[in-house]
């Protein structure tokens, strides 16, 4: 980082200002993604701002609000930092690129392009036209990464999906004829806070039979998430999930059903996955967290539809249950840790260019 005169001088160093604001809204924009923006007069932030809730202000938006009355004749002295292109169509809220001219900001830094068709290239084109200088940032790489779930939904047409299972030493997820608790309760805080970021938790039918889970995100934060279950027989109307908030799916080859609160699917068994996701897709699910069990994470695995795996291993815990976990395809480890005793390592799949 270069300073002069008691300015900041660095692009990357206000680009990651940018990253940072823009993961403020993780659970609360999809399917929108996540952005965050600074503006800054002679290497000094003069106003900052992120997404925060889908349907509200866009970053840009913010930003320039939050800039102080005293200070809002430098906007149009200064140079925005934002962390993807600002868009250039009316949705919920009209174009950020627009607001920009309007505002007669001269230059604007982008941390990476938009890849949803209808922005692509065009909120650049407004500002290039206006004669705004535009500049691409070196950290398109970690732009990326942050809205690797936004950007594989666009560029696959699924959804981003995690797969993640709490397994013991010996590689046993569980039994049979009975639950086996796994992890440990500070884990078990740590899943909820996953499950806040994502737009769905998906389960096959013995998983949701046998273990007859919640499937809520509990961590105070967020929504809740859509629950999705892969199904080839009936699923009892007793389970708990059905007494929960939010909405069920059930996903099956029989019958179609459109409930207040339960939607039952009709899909083809032959090449089903690809139906799911291509429906929830359609519907804007920008994320799923597949959670089990490892008949259903085998599928995922075998079928190459996967972007990061979550593995949870009781390093104190051996077990003789018949349930074993799933066997690992082609992956990147990316980070481990410890939570008393309990491993938490998480991996990518190389074959996603947004996953870093």
């Amino acid at each position: 980082m270069q300073i002069t005169g008691g300015y900041i001088l660095d692009d990357n160093y206000f680009m990651k200002r940018c990253i940072e604001l823009a993961g403020l809204g993780r659970g609360n924009v999809a399917p929108n993604p996540l952005v965050g923006a600074v503006l800054v007069y002679k290497g000094k932030i003069i106003g900052e701002g992120f997404h925060q809730k889908y349907g509200g202000p866009h970053a840009e938006v913010n930003c320039i609000n939050s800039v102080p009355e005293n200070k809002r004749p430098l906007i149009a002295k200064s140079t925005m930092y934002v962390s993807l292109e600002p868009c250039s169509h009316f949705g919920k809220t009209p174009p950020c690129a627009n607001l920009i001219v309007e505002k007669q900001i001269p230059e604007v830094v982008i941390g990476s392009g938009d890849i949803n068709k209808k922005v692509s290239g065009r909120g650049i084109a407004i500002l290039e036209g206006a004669g705004i200088k535009v500049r691409m940032s070196e950290m398109e790489k970690e732009c990326h990464f942050l809205n690797r779930r936004f950007f594989t939904f666009h560029q696959f047409q699924r959804p981003y999906i995690i797969l993640k299972w709490a397994q013991t030493m010996n590689g046993v997820l569980g039994n049979h004829s009975q639950r086996l608790i796994i992890s440990n309760a500070y884990t078990n805080i740590l899943v909820h806070q996953w499950r806040s970021d994502e737009a769905a938790i998906l389960v096959g039918h013995q998983t949701a039979i046998k273990d007859d889970p919640l499937l809520t995100n509990r961590s105070g934060a967020g929504s809740q998430p859509l629950r999705v279950i892969l199904c080839n027989k009936d699923i009892p109307e007793h389970l708990k999930m059905f007494d929960q908030p939010g909405k069920t799916i059930l996903f099956n080859t029989v019958k179609e059903e459109q409930g207040e609160k339960v939607i039952y699917k009709k899909v083809e068994e032959k090449d089903y996955l690809r139906q799911v996701l291509s429906f929830l897709h359609a519907n804007g699910i920008l994320s799923v967290m597949v959670e089990g069990g490892s008949f259903t994470l085998q599928k995922f695995f075998d079928a190459g539809i996967w972007d990061e795996c979550r593995i949870i291993t009781n390093t104190q815990k051996i077990s003789d249950g018949d349930v074993l976990a799933p066997r690992l395809h082609e992956m990147r480890k990316v980070s481990e840790m410890e939570v008393e005793g309990d491993l938490i390592q998480s991996f990518v799949n190389p074959q996603n260019p947004f996953v870093g």
